[in-house]
């Protein structure tokens, strides 16, 4: 449970519930709910009563600072009826965190050293908010501050190793992802559907964004080996039956198999781009070592940059339009033959939000790839905002020079 009128007013990210949620799996503790609440006491106390009696065990980061928006403590030690008093030695502790500062504590920081009778204080070197381990008659109630830093060191230093005592299963929630492009969610289900049955005790859920499709794979308290060897035998038949579309596991990049592929074959990469501004060679540098297969790239944005820097005749733009294939084919081939290259791809469309025409509507992306002695062209109609169409558009880019190389889409 994050707590905070800031983050409901998208004010502030909410980075704490998936750090949580993450690190929570990998002892094996299940999280079958996750609340934004605001700095109200009436919303927490009405929050915190019904996860502890839905599951017994509620964990809330946030409103344990000294100012008046912060009620966590004093919401959570009433519904406990557990009194709050002041506690000497995390008043000392305070003081010493604000001399190692440089300053002096003022009185209000005080509020942030009454501990709720019962309660353990786990100890903030980081902050001046102590974290709170509160059991009685209604469950348990762990309380960290808001802050990510001192957050996620008082849930590594303090609270992790607490539940894994507590639970003592020693068997994680783990999961495995196979990542997957250029297919749409729909026909995706529709191929891994008949899988599901054959994959349990593991579940699968599928997880759209601008990449693609991830096919997240979890095992839910199995012993680790076994877990293991489930997931990869799972991961296997889903990329057997995505052949083509799925492209790495867990946090892989397609640029970054794009340029391992390319390393492999001793090939070497260059971009022409119009419509995607860079955003091909954006993906690509943002690989360490990247030089290794990528010369670099050429933005042509406008007509004459098409043709003075990477060739296209301004007769193919006059007689075919700059977003059409003779001119993504032209890019491609332009760049490749400009530097050297062995491989290239071109790009050229409309992001929009203006600039559509009723035979070439916004989101109108039209592709080509070199690749040894293969070419290839493609045009897609992109949803989305101006931003979005160029980032689908960037992804294909990649995608289509991995489906060119002699390795292909195989993960």
């Amino acid at each position: 449970m994050t707590i905070g009128t800031e983050l409901l007013l998208g004010q502030t990210l909410d980075s704490n519930g998936a750090v949580l949620g993450r690190a929570l799996a990998e002892i094996g503790v299940r999280v079958t709910r996750r609340t934004t609440v605001a700095d109200d006491p009436a919303a927490i106390a009405a929050t915190v009563g019904e996860a502890l009696a839905r599951t017994g065990a509620v964990l809330t980061t946030g409103g344990l600072g000294p100012t008046s928006d912060d009620v966590t403590k004093q919401t959570i030690a009433a519904h406990f009826q557990a009194p709050l008093h002041f506690e000497d030695t995390v008043w000392q502790q305070i003081c010493e965190r604000f001399r190692l500062l440089g300053r002096d504590p003022v009185p209000a920081n005080r509020g942030q050293a009454e501990v709720p009778l019962g309660a353990t204080v786990l100890p903030n070197p980081w902050g001046t908010a102590p974290g709170l381990w509160l059991e009685g008659a209604p469950g348990l109630a762990i309380m960290l501050p808001g802050v990510p830093g001192e957050m996620v060191r008082l849930l590594q230093a303090e609270v992790l190793p607490r539940l894994t005592r507590r639970s003592g299963t020693g068997a994680p929630i783990r999961s495995l992802t196979v990542r997957t492009t250029s297919i749409a969610e729909s026909a995706l289900g529709e191929r891994i559907r008949p899988l599901e049955a054959a994959l349990r005790p593991l579940s699968v859920a599928y997880i759209p964004s601008l990449d693609g499709v991830d096919v997240r794979l979890t095992s839910w308290r199995l012993p680790s080996r076994e877990a293991d060897a489930l997931l990869e035998a799972a991961a296997r038949r889903v990329e057997t039956e995505l052949s083509g579309f799925a492209y790495a596991r867990d946090d892989g990049d397609l640029a970054a198999v794009v340029l391992e592929g390319m390393a492999a074959e001793r090939r070497v990469l260059a971009v022409a781009e119009s419509c995607t501004g860079g955003l091909v060679a954006a993906r690509l540098t943002a690989v360490p070592g990247s030089s290794r297969a990528f010369l670099g790239g050429l933005v042509c944005y406008g007509d004459r940059q098409k043709t003075e820097l990477a060739g296209v005749a301004a007769s193919l733009i006059a007689q075919h339009g700059a977003v059409s294939e003779p001119v993504a084919a032209a890019l491609a081939e332009g760049v490749r033959a400009r530097t050297g290259a062995d491989a290239a791809v071109g790009v050229t469309g409309v992001a929009g939000p203006a600039g559509g025409t009723e035979q070439t509507p916004v989101g109108t992306v039209w592709l080509a790839w070199s690749v040894g002695d293969r070419a290839r062209t493609r045009l897609v109609r992109l949803p989305g905002t101006r931003g979005e169409v160029r980032a689908r558009a960037a992804q294909l880019a990649l995608h289509g020079l991995l489906q060119l190389m002699d390795r292909g889409a195989r993960p």
